[in-house]
């Protein structure tokens, strides 16, 4: 058998890829009435054979066929049969060894996805799934982070024991606490809170996690092993192949029947083992390895996938398409997609604009990776220093303005703007503005900027401000203006959950798999921090009618005037028309104290109303007029708009 390098160099050669790129997209299984088609590209194989099994546990195949030989190094077997819920996998012959394989392409399989399964998908939907669709699109995009099993955990949300961490939960659409009747959980209480798009973690099937083990068993899941298959420890039934599949549709048709966008957290940089079904069918193939043959690790989780070759490129593209076409999803956030090559990224922007319309499908990642790649050729990486490469409708996570808010996620003791770092006004007016016309970014429009200040990763922006701040009285305070600045600047907004009700993880900053009494959603938490759930909620909807703020073209930094600093304090003008439509307020001036004493500020002419303050981000329902001067409370945000005495409709 070659070594990786030898690999590597066979792969290299042009004559590889002008013998062996495969453009067809029926990689994988098509089952249908009419019969079904197994297609598996394995180039350098001698031979394969298809095993059958009647069920996705171990044990010896029924009957194995042998496979033949079509174009570009596909492999391929035919029959009339219907084979829906029949279980498969490969016998590999190549140089030497015989290797075992599940389906790379599979989409369905069995418990933690050892058997790959033939599936006839129109018989997974769900009733009524040809009419599902989703919400009209928002004026603005508010993301709310959730992970499945840590959204219905908690006994004190009032799901149903059996559908407690399991897709089925996000069907409760009138859970309470406790099931008191008053106090809303789940689906519910996102409705209330005015979230827009809920970000699933990772649902597709991931290693980390026994999916027949214990039913506390946690992961985050960022540890692929079937891209194009739902994890089964959120099924209610891992054993049989189809219900996954129908579940999570189950789950993604109630969330946009009750008025959400989804959007799927996919990982495409890196797989749970290098003894993967890519490993197993063509080796190295799919793998990043550096000249002296040693393993690329820039994702930190032992490999890279390659994805600057073709068919590497292509899988990713048709898995990002089957998962828009077949499970209805609205939006893609990448992991770490830095370790994705720039031109992949702006051509998965591409097909999904000319499949469904431009900007209808979200398309953002993190422009980072753990550390350097091997990233061959002239190919280069999807990271923030490339931006200006990237398709305006590709978009980052925006770490600048973040780590300006709330201090450094590395060096727990680094405070930022909200939490008494002096010197960062000029760093807090750029993020207002999503960073453009900076020396730091180079962006085309604030779509290209996901503006947050928590996500699972690193500490929840409570533990950062008690870690932080020594004083608990100033911590709601702290948390407030954060969220108030967080929620006054340009660009996409993202929350992880419960960071508006003061999640904890007990300080923990990594809790990929702590257990899931540790990162669940406590429930009773929302109305013991009700005070800054309110807030929360009153920046939401008051975001929606700043045309301003949701701006996504590029002038739209040209809305933000009359800007100063002070030492621990910034403030400015935005206009806030909206072409010929009315709006309430014409202009808007905000000002951010993050001092410890009261800061006097002069308005510009006009009446002035106050919209939010440190006690209420809700005074817009019932506008307060401003005198010329204001006194704006110590660690707080105060927002004013300008009344146009237009109709009000509160």
């Amino acid at each position: 058998m070659k070594t990786a390098k030898e690999w590597k160099e066979f792969y290299s050669t042009p004559e590889f890829r002008t013998q062996y790129t495969y453009e067809g997209h029926d990689l994988g299984v098509s089952c249908t009435q009419e019969g079904t088609v197994f297609r598996i590209w394995s180039p350098c194989a001698e031979s394969i054979d298809l095993n059958f099994y009647k069920d996705g546990s171990l044990g010896d195949a029924e009957k194995s066929v042998p496979m033949g030989k079509a174009e570009a190094g596909v492999w391929t077997y035919r029959t009339t049969e219907e084979l829906h819920g029949t279980y498969y996998d490969y016998t590999i012959r190549m140089e030497g060894t015989v290797r075992r394989t599940a389906d790379p392409y599979a989409r369905a399989c069995g418990p933690n996805g050892a058997r790959s399964m033939a599936v006839n998908l129109a018989r997974t939907n769900p009733e009524g799934w040809e009419q599902d669709k989703a919400p009209e699109r928002p004026m603005e995009n508010i993301i709310y982070e959730l992970h499945v099993k840590e959204f219905s955990w908690d006994v004190n949300g009032g799901f149903p024991e059996e559908y407690r961490g399991k897709y089925k939960a996000f069907l409760c659409e009138n859970t309470t606490l406790n099931g008191d009747g008053i106090h809303p959980t789940g689906c519910a209480y996102l409705k209330e809170l005015g979230i827009t798009h809920v970000q699933l973690m990772p649902v597709y099937d991931y290693g980390s996690v026994d999916e027949t083990g214990h039913p506390e068993e946690f992961n985050w899941g960022y540890d692929p092993v079937n891209y194009n298959v739902p994890e089964g420890s959120y099924a209610t039934d891992v054993h049989r192949g189809e219900v996954r599949i129908r579940e999570m549709k189950e789950m993604i048709q109630a969330l946009h029947r009750q008025g959400f966008r989804v959007i799927m957290d996919v990982v495409y940089n890196h797989t749970y083992s290098l003894d993967s079904w890519f490993q197993r069918t063509v080796p190295w193939y799919y793998y990043r390895v550096h000249e002296d043959g040693t393993v690329s690790d820039g994702s930190a989780c032992g490999n890279d996938t390659a994805n600057e070759r073709p068919m590497c490129a292509g899988y990713i593209l048709d898995s990002v398409l089957y998962w828009a076409e077949e499970y209805h999803i609205d939006g893609f956030r990448f992991d770490l997609m830095g370790l994705l090559d720039v031109e992949l990224m702006n051509r998965i922007r591409t097909a999904l604009d000319h499949r469904y319309g431009g900007g209808e499908k979200l398309l953002f990642g993190e422009p980072w990776a753990a550390s350097e790649s091997a990233i061959e050729g002239a190919a280069k990486g999807a990271l923030k220093e490339n931006l200006s490469l990237l398709e305006e409708g590709v978009g980052i996570f925006c770490d600048n303005t973040r780590n300006a808010i709330k201090g450094s996620v590395f060096d727990v003791d680094k405070v930022g703007f909200a939490n008494g770092a002096s010197g960062l006004e000029e760093d807090i007016l750029k993020c207002m503005r999503a960073w453009q016309k900076t020396e730091e970014l180079d962006v085309k429009s604030p779509a290209q900027i996901i503006t947050y200040i928590s996500a699972h990763d690193n500490h929840t922006l409570w533990d950062k401000i008690i870690d932080t701040v020594p004083d608990e009285r100033k911590w709601m305070k702290v948390n407030k203006m954060a969220a108030a600045i967080c929620m006054t600047c340009q660009g996409n907004l993202f929350l992880l959950s419960g960071e508006e009700f003061a999640r904890t993880k007990n300080g923990l900053d990594n809790s990929y798999n702590a257990p899931i009494s540790l990162n669940c959603l406590e429930w009773k938490r929302v109305w013991e921090n009700q005070e800054l759930v309110e807030y929360y909620k009153g920046l939401i909807t008051l975001r929606m009618q700043l045309p301003g703020l949701c701006d996504k073209t590029k002038d739209a930094w040209k809305r933000i005037e009359d800007t100063w600093t002070y030492p621990g304090a910034v403030g400015c003008s935005i206009q806030n028309t909206d072409g010929d439509r009315k709006v309430r307020w014409s202009m808007l001036y905000i000002i951010y104290n993050g001092r410890e004493n009261f800061l006097k500020v002069s308005l510009p002419e006009g009446d002035w109303e106050i919209l939010a303050d440190a006690k209420s981000s809700q005074k817009w329902r019932h506008p307060q007029e401003a005198s010329h001067n204001v006194y704006v409370e110590p660690i707080s945000v105060l927002v004013l708009g300008k009344n146009e005495e237009v109709d009000r409709v509160v």
